[in-house]
């Protein structure tokens, strides 16, 4: 690998730890702005989502930029891929994060509705899952990236009973279907940036191991190893 493309793989690797620090912060932001119906953190989402726009467009000219001037093989082909698709992840990471401290703006008209105690676990497990996953793709940790992969599984069934949760608070106060469904959606959404993680773990997998791991098999051999 020549020392440009060295420079200017490790300055674009810099531009997407610094954009995903700003989409954690995004998270833990917007999972205030629900827990205690601060209407006034939504207008800084919308913000971060500015700026998270604008650097996803510029990292994905430069990874355009690199593959025009140094004509990328094998291993560096792929980090600059990877750094294309975890890109686009972290975009949509930020989306629904401002999507999660919307739903704050329904819930200000129901004070009376209880925060689900569960949401809060699944935003400290799926913001882990997103910092983890980076830290893999830095240190090119696949053992790290694979045990990303597997507390997906954590995320998913906090998402089930914050559900059950609702669904029984519900049948007792049928008049509070608004606020319940605005919970709901928010818990979709924090499952959502599990799996977004996961697909950044995923990408680690690939970029190390040529192995392609998304759309696993429960009972697949891949799948066995990774447990």
């Amino acid at each position: 690998m020549s020392q440009h493309l060295q420079r200017d793989l490790e300055a674009l690797e810099q531009d997407l730890l610094a954009q995903s620090s700003i989409v954690e912060q995004m998270i833990y932001r917007a999972s205030q702005a629900l827990r205690e119906l601060r209407i006034d953190l939504i207008e800084q989402l919308y913000n971060d989502e500015v700026t998270i726009n604008s650097q996803e467009v510029e990292i994905e000219e430069e990874c355009l930029k690199i593959l025009a001037l140094h004509q990328p093989v094998a291993v560096d082909l792929r980090r600059v891929a990877m750094v294309l698709k975890i890109n686009g992840d972290l975009e949509r990471i930020a989306d629904l994060a401002v999507n999660i401290g919307e739903r704050a703006q329904a819930l200000v008209h129901h004070p009376q509705c209880q925060f689900p105690d569960k949401l809060d676990q699944m935003v400290e497990a799926a913001t882990a899952m997103v910092r983890d996953a980076l830290d893999a793709f830095v240190h090119l940790d696949v053992d790290a990236a694979r045990e990303v992969c597997q507390r997906d599984d954590v995320v998913d069934e906090l998402n089930r009973e914050v559900i059950d949760d609702l669904k029984e608070f519900l049948q007792e106060n049928i008049s509070e279907i608004e606020p319940a469904l605005q919970f709901f959606s928010a818990s979709r959404h924090i499952e959502r940036i599990g799996d977004h993680a996961t697909n950044i773990a995923e990408d680690v997998i690939y970029l190390v191991d040529g192995e392609i791991a998304r759309h696993w098999q429960d009972d697949s051999p891949f799948r066995a190893e990774a447990r």
